[in-house]
């Protein structure tokens, strides 16, 4: 290693532990809390994605786009609740719904017709879905999806992709495995490698009952599949007899039917999430009637919750009053002009630090482009990546710690604009830091 990099980690590292004793100055009642989490839960929390050194900031209340901790700062949000927050924190029509809700009563344990309406939405707006079943989370409706897979094709083997993550039982790290995946028999291949894909899945033929893949890797980067993977995809498991599941999850945002109505390439089976029932939890599993079928009388899909009350009624609001296709392609082409724009003010700045990303996602990357897969992050680039996440807190902006940002309805352009400067003064205060072009 040269003298000039050696003294450039320093330097970092001494950035990196400054912006650490500000963050832990700032927020006692943070720090406070955490320490009395501990005593009660592993780790002090109960999401592994909110917990971050020293501790995590712990959030008091949100409006609009904006929130507040229990230490009295406000942050605009860009996290957007990892895409689940669309709505923003207040918005009056989904309250109303749920108020409504909650006063005919909580647990009816029985059908209603919220239900059925909320399907109609669904299977009207995705291409991919003839019908459709609700579960309380994303994780959950990919469970289903790979069950039904199973049982429709007689086959055990799924195959996902290194660095994808599908929930918080179907995460596919780099290396190795993760002790908490549920043990299917899975194959693996690199994302947006057309060539290794269907060489796995032709290899695997006679015992691949499903290909699960994210159409952009969500905590995987915001790393978008190319067209050309995707149809290679569609065209491979057609071939073998293998059903394609689009973790739509995410992606379902980026225009009225998905990700796969904007591509053009349509999958066997779908799921869903996040933020469809306008901040409650939900999920949701849907396709081809033919495999679908299999819930009907085959396989049992039980679940307390799946049709509860407060998420069946928000979520008849968030899709059919709120988020319109007008509405998602607004959102989509906000959040194409924002990653441009931040593009354009690093590119001037001289780094190869860039955001990827479609529509209203995006991460920060600190590697030269174009990203077409993940890869095991440097030290220099973990170290970066915290610092610029300790920066946009000190600057007032609440994202993902790995850098993600997921636009809400209620971002508008003085938000983006502030955004904008913030990133901006970053690239300049930290420029003897960042990997130069």
């Amino acid at each position: 290693m040269s003298a000039a990099v050696q003294l450039r980690n320093s330097d970092l590292a001494s950035a990196v532990a400054e912006a650490r004793e500000a963050y832990v100055a700032a927020r006692p009642a943070s720090r406070a809390l955490h320490e009395r989490a501990r005593q009660v839960m592993p780790g002090g929390n109960t999401r592994t994605v909110l917990v971050y050194s020293p501790f995590p900031t712990a959030m008091e209340s949100g409006e609009g786009c904006y929130l507040r901790d229990i230490d009295g700062r406000d942050y605009l949000d860009l996290c957007g609740e990892y895409t689940a927050g669309l709505f923003g924190h207040s918005e009056k029509r989904i309250h109303d719904a749920v108020r409504a809700a909650l006063g005919r009563g909580i647990n009816l344990a029985a059908v209603g017709e919220a239900e059925t309406s909320l399907a109609s939405l669904v299977c009207g707006r995705f291409p991919s879905v003839e019908l459709v079943r609700f579960t309380n989370s994303g994780t959950e409706a990919n469970l289903m999806a790979l069950t039904a897979a199973r049982a429709f094709t007689g086959r055990d083997t799924v195959m996902a992709f290194r660095g994808g993550y599908h929930g918080g039982v179907l995460l596919f790290p780099l290396s190795g495995t993760n002790p908490a995946t549920v043990p299917f028999p899975f194959v693996m291949a690199d994302y947006n490698d057309i060539e290794g894909a269907v060489s796995v899945i032709r290899e695997n033929a006679d015992r691949l009952a499903a290909v699960i893949v994210e159409p952009m890797l969500g905590s995987g980067g915001c790393i978008p599949a190319r067209l050309e993977f995707l149809a290679a995809l569609r065209k491979a498991t057609a071939e073998v007899g293998a059903v394609l599941i689009f973790d739509e999850v995410m992606t379902s945002r980026m225009s009225g039917g998905g990700l796969q109505q904007r591509l053009g390439v349509t999958p066997d089976m779908t799921t869903l999430g996040k933020y469809m029932a306008g901040g409650m939890s939900f999920g949701a599993f849907g396709g081809r009637g033919e495999i679908m079928g299999l819930f009907d009388g085959r396989i049992a899909h039980a679940g307390t919750f799946n049709n509860n009350v407060l998420s069946m009624a928000a979520g008849n609001v968030a899709l059919g009053k709120i988020f319109t296709a007008e509405a998602a392609e607004t959102l989509f082409d906000r959040g194409e002009a924002m990653r441009a724009r931040l593009n354009d003010i690093l590119a001037r700045a001289g780094t190869v630090m860039h955001f990827t990303g479609i529509g209203s996602m995006a991460t920060a990357q600190f590697r030269a482009g174009p990203i077409e897969r993940p890869a095991p992050p440097t030290p220099e680039e973990e170290a970066l990546r915290e610092l610029f996440f300790f920066d946009m807190l000190a600057s007032g902006i609440y994202l993902a710690k790995r850098g993600m940002i997921a636009l809400s309805l209620p971002v508008g352009e003085a938000e983006l604009d502030r955004l904008a400067a913030a990133v901006a003064d970053f690239a300049e205060a930290r420029a003897g830091l960042l990997p130069r072009a």
